[in-house]
């Protein structure tokens, strides 16, 4: 690996791990629908110039309807439950709970895109990666606790089924141009209902800072320095960075927020990893690969 493509992975770990936090902090003054629209908006407003420079657009006008279930499966739904569920549980379990999405791509993979039969490692993984799941949400759980794991398997579905759209229908399609459109379209469905919610006072400083990060360094700046990692070194190895991100949110969790990290959600964490390993074994790169900003 290059000095250039080492740079690019340890910055898309950091990236697409923090975002957790920042939601956090965000949805304790706003709403997830005034969130959601920000991110989007703002991201959109940094890619879809480059997107339009680039000819990157147009192309895309003949594959809408692939494009749309893309862009509420990335984008539309996940952020939207993300922050929802973080109104109620911990930034680093929400970033937890994340790692399962490897395994769920892989099931994914082999209903809608790959028809393989799975093997027994394959199999063995995610009855591995499932008890680990099990094993980060305990079995103690309130009712809004369990509303809030609801929409967390929300975001793993979103996240998992997403890229195999990408992958079968989208392929070939510049990257850019999906993500500005797929951010632009978002921003648009959430506007009406963001000027519903729209806060009354201006939030804190810390609540904006978050929401400049969120949408300028994890959505806009992510999307694209991921793209230069693939290019670098591929998207088979560009994907470890999903194994890496929900460590980097639960040790920010706990760092800056002071949230609880159990036994249970450490060793549920390493099941998954291990789980996730075998279950993606000998898998193509368009089964293994998710572009969404974590």
């Amino acid at each position: 690996m290059s000095r250039r493509a080492l740079l690019l992975f340890v910055a898309m770990c950091v990236i697409w791990g923090i975002p957790y936090l920042f939601i956090r902090i965000a949805v304790g003054e706003l709403s997830p629908v005034v969130l959601v629209f920000a991110r989007t908006a703002v991201g959109a407003l940094i890619l879809l110039p480059i997107a339009l420079a680039r000819g990157e657009v147009r192309p895309l006008f003949r594959l809408w309807v692939p494009l749309v279930l893309f862009a509420a499966l990335e984008v539309g739904i996940p952020w939207l439950s993300l922050a929802s569920a973080e109104q109620h549980i911990s930034s680093s379990l929400a970033g937890l709970l994340i790692s399962a999405v490897p395994l769920v791509t892989t099931l994914a993979s082999i209903l809608f895109a790959n028809r393989e039969q799975i093997g027994r490692i394959n199999m063995a993984g995610l009855l591995l990666g499932v008890a680990g799941v099990a094993a980060i949400v305990g079995f103690d759980l309130h009712a809004s606790d369990a509303l809030a794991f609801g929409e967390m398997a929300l975001v793993v579905v979103g996240y998992s089924v997403a890229p195999v759209i990408l992958s079968r229908f989208l392929i070939g399609m510049p990257p850019v141009g999906v993500t500005a459109a797929a951010l632009t379209m978002c921003a648009v469905v959430y506007a009406p209902a963001a000027a519903l919610q729209w806060p009354t006072s201006i939030p804190s400083l810390g609540v904006v800072a978050a929401v400049a990060v969120l949408a300028v360094v994890c959505t806009a700046l992510g999307f694209i320095l991921f793209f230069s990692l693939i290019g670098e070194i591929g998207p088979v190895r560009a994907s470890v960075i999903t194994y890496v991100n929900p460590a980097v949110a639960a040790v920010l969790g706990i760092v800056a927020l002071k949230e609880t990290f159990t036994a249970g959600m450490a060793i549920g964490f390493l099941l998954v990893l291990i789980g996730s390993t075998l279950a993606t074994r000998r898998r193509s790169a368009a089964q293994v690969v998710s572009g969404a900003p974590r």
